[in-house]
């Protein structure tokens, strides 16, 4: 009987042993790092969710500066006023057209240069350096630049243009309603063509060059081994960048915003230029925060697409 109760109690003192260690390991790996990261987690979501509920309260009030008797809460009034308004679906077309073209361009001549980069060739390094430099540059000095050479009378682009046959003679291509938005998005492509350079470089060194040989073994083809290995290799980067990279340019209004001012006749107004306007201009904060919070709808939409497609590609 003594030998069994000493069995017992040596069980006992096991598992509340056991037990003990795995409270020791909960307590160290899952609450105790939280309880050092909680002041830059509570700072960090104040900063990012406080603006966000206020942004999105604001899109349901009438809070135009200019009529300051008329503030209050007023509901759904203002995604009334947004799907009637005509210069918001003009916004919203050319933001599709602005962010499309720019990604377009940006990935295609991003990836060139990624797979160039990724050989060895003379003067590789100051090469690398020029093509990086772009991104370097501030978006206002850039915008200013841009809109410089743009101009018929001290900007070579026209005449170039003209000289070409593009244009029957030299004028001022962001007057021109029908072609003003690709002045801003030429700005953009050589502004973000580096963000992909750099980012598809890195995805590209990291495949294994056992690949490259063993596919030059079994006699395949250079645009075998680019469909069959890098692609590949390459998808799940390629959807984390264009998934970024379409956020940014979607909300990116400095280009925009210096060369145009959204103009002529909103041929370039896009919806983050005319939360900008409706906000500083008219002074008008309840209804560019409604078009802020359609904006955030839409990127969030995309968002999610992408990122489901991304889980696809990375099962395949």
């Amino acid at each position: 009987m003594a030998g069994k109760a000493v069995i017992a109690r040596a069980k006992t003192t096991v598992v509340s042993g056991g037990t003990g260690a795995r409270r020791s390991l909960y307590w160290q790996y899952m609450v105790e790092p939280f309880l050092y990261l909680s002041p830059m987690i509570l700072l960090i979501g104040s900063v990012m969710l406080v603006p966000l509920i206020v942004g999105i309260s604001y899109s349901f009030q009438s809070i135009e500066l200019l009529n300051p008797f008329a503030t209050g809460w007023v509901g759904f009034e203002n995604y009334e006023k947004l799907w009637s308004d005509r210069k918001f679906w003009i916004a919203l077309e050319n933001t599709v057209f602005w962010t499309f073209w720019s990604i377009f361009f940006q990935f295609f001549l991003g990836l060139g240069l990624a797979m160039l980069l990724n050989t060895q060739f003379f003067g590789k390094k100051l090469f690398q350096a020029l093509v990086f430099l772009p991104w370097a540059v501030p978006t206002f000095l850039s915008a200013l630049t841009w809109a410089w050479l743009f101009n018929p009378v001290i900007g070579p682009i026209p005449h170039w243009l003209a000289a070409l046959g593009v244009l029957s003679e030299p004028y001022n291509i962001l007057g021109d309603p029908d072609l003003a938005i690709w002045g801003p998005i030429t700005a953009n492509i050589w502004f973000g063509v580096p963000f992909f350079a750099i980012t598809l470089l890195a995805a590209l060194q990291s495949i294994p060059g056992e690949l490259y040989e063993a596919a030059e073994i079994d006699g395949a083809t250079p645009w075998q081994s680019f469909t069959k290995i890098t692609l590949p290799f390459l998808a799940p980067m390629i959807a984390i960048t264009v998934m970024l990279r379409t956020i940014w340019i979607a909300n990116f209004a400095d280009l925009i915003f210096v060369m145009t001012g959204g103009g002529p006749a909103n041929s370039t107004q896009i919806l983050s230029t005319y939360i900008f306007t409706t906000a500083f201009r008219k002074l008008d904060f309840g209804y560019a925060s409604t078009i802020a919070v359609a904006l955030l709808i839409i990127l969030l939409a995309y968002a999610v697409i992408l990122l489901w497609m991304r889980k696809r590609l990375v099962k395949i």
